[in-house]
């Protein structure tokens, strides 16, 4: 990108957005932009804010404490989009208003029994593995369902929609077929469970988002693209 700070990225990045929805016969304003801000600093997103952010996403819940509290005058929104450890679910619950990365029951179970017990509704996504990666978390398309049913039935979570990490390939049209299959998982299970608020897909990141917006994406995941590369570890 030929944009050098986190505003002109942000306005390069939204162009961008809308002429890949515009391609696909989309609204733009379908599609939201997600600053994911590992390892950036406070700062950044406070600049991306001032553009227009408004939702952030965190891998870690340590890392998104701290910075919840350097953006508390801020009206962000916080979701969690890395791996969720049970011992970490109390704590994930208060910090973040929605959780991308559900893929297995006793995370679905835990989440909902501590959301009961403060009175709210948590809305939550479904993490699937569509490249069946042996790395990488998710549950496989084939066990999507009856997690699904689950969630739905958990009185604390709300289910909105399906997030995905395919695998990374240097040309991103290959990894359209992915993008696709994931839109097809959201539309079956919508079908077959009558949720008709089951409307997210999580999905394309810096360097294949434009595909994703073509093949249904409602929110990117932008992380280099708008903040630029991370500072070194114990850096500002």
């Amino acid at each position: 990108m030929k944009a050098e700070g986190v505003a002109e990225r942000w306005c390069e990045l939204r162009e961008r957005v809308a002429e890949a929805a515009l391609r696909a016969g989309r609204r733009p304003e379908e599609v939201k932009i997600l600053g994911a801000s590992k390892g950036q600093p406070p700062e950044k997103i406070r600049e991306a804010f001032s553009a227009g952010l408004t939702l952030v996403g965190e891998n870690y819940v340590q890392e998104a404490e701290k910075k919840r509290a350097a953006l508390r005058d801020l009206p962000l929104s916080w979701h969690l989009i890395g791996y969720l450890q049970k011992n970490k679910a109390r704590k994930a619950l208060a910090l973040f208003d929605l959780i991308q990365t559900v893929d297995r029951p006793e995370i679905a179970r835990k989440l909902s029994g501590l959301a009961e017990e403060t009175g709210r509704r948590l809305p939550v996504l479904i993490q699937v593995n569509v490249g069946y990666e042996e790395t990488k978390a998710g549950v496989l398309p084939e066990d999507l369902f009856e997690l699904a049913r689950l969630v739905k039935d958990l009185p604390g979570l709300e289910l909105r929609g399906l997030m995905t990490i395919p695998p990374y390939q240097e040309d991103p049209e290959a990894v359209r077929p992915y993008f696709r299959r994931l839109r097809e998982l959201r539309d079956d299970l919508r079908e077959k469970l009558d949720l008709e608020g089951l409307t997210e897909l999580s999905m394309g990141m810096s360097h294949d988002f434009e595909v994703a917006v073509e093949e249904g994406a409602t929110i990117v995941r932008l992380g280099t693209a708008l903040f630029g590369p991370r500072p070194p570890k114990g850096g500002a």
